[in-house]
């Protein structure tokens, strides 16, 4: 069973590379797991944001937005 959006932001927690590869190209990422297309919706719109985050802070905002995401 492909992993869930819970096992993708654990990832992007610890994983500063995936995170980058998420940012370069995050339909070949997405489909690496089984979202819903409002889960993968969510993902896209969270990358999208970053463009305006300051690249030290990209981190912590993806995943804060992903972490109410998975929380409800």
């Amino acid at each position: 069973m492909p992993p869930r959006l819970p096992e993708l932001v654990g990832r992007l927690m610890i994983d500063p590379e995936f995170l980058a590869e998420l940012q370069r190209a995050p339909e070949s990422v997405l489909t690496q797991y089984e979202l819903t297309d409002e889960e993968r919706a969510a993902v896209r719109q969270a990358v999208e944001r970053l463009g305006d985050t300051p690249p030290n802070r990209r981190a912590h905002a993806l995943r804060t937005v992903l972490l109410k995401r998975v929380a409800t």
